[in-house]
């Protein structure tokens, strides 16, 4: 992209204003980021609140260009991805006992090597995950039906900020003055978290997410959990903890599978086909896979971007030459399928992909213990960029943003947001010492325990391998395996939440279509609505974390 037009879009939009709002707004949403990671084992995606904040400061400094709140958002919320990627991660070499191998040095080459090879994989990826592929990106549509809103006004404005205000309220009831519970509904299933969250924000996602991706999510989940955790453990086949291991492997080697059927029919058959686009529907030029971004200067400039990530990870995180090639490589298959997952459930399991990077090094090399943590935060740090940058990109898309300048912008929040990250995280640790992290401390780090549990092995090497065909498999078929992946893998209550929503979205069509409503005005008003839902449980979340952190370390 440099064309006249390319360098002139590039200048309307990415405007000083919106860098500095953009930069203020990202250092205070990364560094709750990382509290709410480590707090609640989860990273509320912060897409919708940032494209409100950035709208209205923009606005109040004169400047009222959706294409310029989009980029200011995306410098705003780039950097609590890359404190997800560290706060998923790194904090189980702390339950380890590993905390005087893990500098801050360290964790900032963790978080520096993420951050360069996200964003090459984001920039080679955008046209055929974006431009011609049919995922829903429902965090993305939401994000551009927030700013459409907002500037449309009137009655549109009035039920994003009314939903908005309902979510943020029932929030501060269940968070700030605890009195509901964040799950309902359990059931004693043993081995089954079996449960609904209270969450207005997860109940938003499946009812944006598309209904075949949630079918299939939902299937997986069923069949993972209730088949063979329940049933196998009652008929006697193994027992529950034996279960669990052959769950969280097989819901793995799904994922890690769909990457591979990725790899094979988007790229491999067109490339042998002579560049014909396969499974999008649409044709594609001659440079099949790779990004409308890209020049032959782009090239050699993240040519030499991955090349410098591949060196920190030589000579700061002392990884071999292999294992820090092997690390390039891989971060680019799992940033597709993590712009695959966002794309279909606007969700990115990053430590997912990370735990699947890690445990295969570990089968092949001779890494360390803490040296396995570094190689999952690098994969961790880089798929949630991924599926950040392709979610904003949708965005673009809709409202016409040039996507050069949104990845400049990508560009810019990353990397302040790796120094900010790295800082909290420091700061945290520093202020409360490695034993407050884990399952029964003050912050459980959930996924950075599932890390630590295993940086020892994979629970079923066969569960894995046979995850790992059925969804390459599964893939070239047409079957989206990710969404099933990651219905096998989650915790149920997650899975049966998110369809709760999607269920709450086949209802409101029902009622729609039985009223005679327009379809399109009818599907306008609950994408906004969701959108509204969205902003509100972001705000709270941002606003408590950002007193709880602050409250911290000033004691």
């Amino acid at each position: 992209m440099s064309s006249t037009s390319d360098r002139a879009g590039l200048r309307g939009q990415l405007s000083l204003a919106g860098i500095l709002i953009g930069c203020i707004g990202c250092v205070i949403i990364t560094a709750s980021s990382v509290y709410t990671a480590l707090k609640m084992g989860s990273l509320p995606w912060p897409t919708i609140f940032t494209s409100i904040t950035a709208l209205v400061l923009l606005r109040a400094v004169g400047r009222t260009s959706l294409n310029e709140a989009n980029i200011t958002q995306v410098i705003m919320s780039a950097g609590s991805m890359v404190a997800g990627g560290l706060a998923f991660t790194i904090p189980g070499a702390w339950m380890l006992g590993l905390v005087d191998e893990v500098s801050w040095v360290e964790m900032l080459a963790v978080a520096l090597a993420g951050t360069l090879l996200g964003l090459v994989c984001t920039a080679l990826i955008q046209r055929h995950f974006v431009e011609e592929s049919d995922l829903e990106y429902p965090i993305g549509v939401a994000a551009a039906e927030t700013l459409l809103a907002s500037r449309a006004g009137g009655s549109t404005g009035k039920k994003l900020f009314g939903s908005m205000a309902i979510a943020g309220a029932w929030c501060v009831v269940r968070d700030v003055l605890g009195l509901m519970p964040s799950l309902v509904a359990q059931l004693p299933v043993p081995g089954v978290a079996f449960g609904i969250q209270m969450s207005p924000m997860r109940w938003a996602v499946g009812f944006l997410a598309g209904r075949r991706s949630i079918i299939y999510w939902a299937v997986g989940a069923v069949v993972g959990w209730f088949g063979i955790v329940t049933g196998g453990s009652m008929l006697g086949v193994w027992d529950v903890p034996t279960a669990q291991g052959i769950v969280s492997s097989l819901g793995m080697g799904l994922m890690m599978g769909s990457g591979a059927g990725v790899v094979v029919r988007d790229i491999a058959l067109p490339l042998v086909r002579g560049g014909r686009a396969s499974g999008s529907g649409r044709s594609a030029r001659g440079d099949g896979f790779i990004s409308r971004l890209i020049s032959r200067y782009d090239a050699g400039v993240l040519a030499l971007m991955a090349a410098s990530a591949a060196l920190v990870a030589c000579f700061v995180l002392g990884l071999s030459p292999l294992v820090a090639m092997v690390v390039v490589l891989l971060s680019f298959v799992c940033a597709i399928m993590s712009a695959q997952s966002v794309g279909q459930s606007g969700i990115d399991p990053m430590e997912i992909f990370g735990l699947i990077v890690l445990l295969f090094v570990a089968a092949f090399s001779e890494a360390t213990e803490v040296q396995l943590f570094f190689v999952a935060g690098v994969i961790a740090v880089a798929c949630g960029l991924a599926g950040d940058v392709m979610s904003d990109f949708k965005t673009g898309q809709i409202i016409g943003t040039s996507p050069r300048s949104m990845w400049f912008g990508q560009a810019i929040g990353a990397v302040l947001g790796t120094f900010v990250a790295v800082a909290v995280m420091v700061a945290l640790v520093t202020a409360y010492g490695p034993e407050a992290f884990g399952t029964d401390a003050l912050f459980v780090s959930a996924q950075a325990n599932v890390v630590a549990t295993m940086v020892s092995g994979i629970p079923s090497v066969p569960a894995f391998v046979i995850g790992l065909a059925a969804g390459a498999v599964l893939y070239v078929a047409g079957i989206p395996s990710m969404m099933i992946g990651l219905g096998v893998y989650l915790p149920f209550y997650m899975s049966i939440s998110t369809v709760l929503g999607a269920v709450v979205r086949w209802v409101y069509d029902r009622v729609c279509a039985a009223r005679g409503a327009d379809d399109e005005a009818a599907e306008e008003t609950g994408v906004v609505v969701a959108s509204g839902i969205l902003g509100g449980e972001s705000i709270v979340g941002v606003i408590v974390a950002l007193a709880t952190v602050a409250t911290g370390l000033m004691g």
